[in-house]
């Protein structure tokens, strides 16, 4: 727990800027529910070439939140560190559930992981986005470092078994086919 009070403390003294007091909320707030994953979800399972892709990535996206946000928040029940701590100014509003683990960093880092093994040209905008996003939660003070870091791993692992295990159930699925 020191190493995360370490880390936070060293953003407030070294990192915090006007300039970044501006863009990161609103970069955080792409990660807000998920929202710019169910976005590109939405979007990619619209279109034929990359209905699949969609597919898996809102498939990815479900069992994030059921396993992060239903389960493991309520089971750790950590609180955040500006409940802790309500001497660092907040650039947003004050989230009102548990920290652990992060649920922007978790759903990020399932989308990217989904988008780069299925295209890994997805990768190169899903993956410095998703970074960001994990990062702004540590710039914001509402996550301590731990609660990304263990999210990030996590997301990775639902992510590769999206790919595997949806891909294969999504193969089972018979198509439509024209008569």
């Amino acid at each position: 727990m020191a190493l995360d009070w370490g880390i936070l403390h060293w953003i407030q003294n070294n990192i915090v800027h006007p300039f970044l007091d501006i863009v990161v909320p609103k970069l955080t707030m792409l990660g807000n529910a998920g929202i710019i994953w169910i976005i590109a979800g939405v979007l990619l399972l619209c279109t034929k070439k990359y209905r699949r892709q969609g597919t898996l990535v809102l498939m990815g996206l479900l069992a994030g939140f059921l396993i992060g946000n239903v389960l493991l928040k309520q089971l750790v029940a950590r609180l955040r560190p500006c409940w802790l701590d309500p001497s660092v100014q907040l650039l947003i509003t004050t989230p009102t559930d548990y920290s652990f683990p992060s649920g922007h960093t978790l759903s990020s880092t399932i989308a990217a992981t989904i988008l780069t093994k299925t295209d890994k040209r997805f990768g190169y905008i899903a993956i410095p986005l998703a970074v960001l996003i994990a990062l702004s939660r540590l710039y914001l003070y509402v996550h301590f470092p731990s609660d990304v870091f263990a999210a990030a791993l996590l997301g990775l692992l639902i992510g590769e078994l999206t790919f595997r295990c949806g891909g294969k159930l999504l193969d089972k699925i018979p198509h439509n086919k024209k008569q």
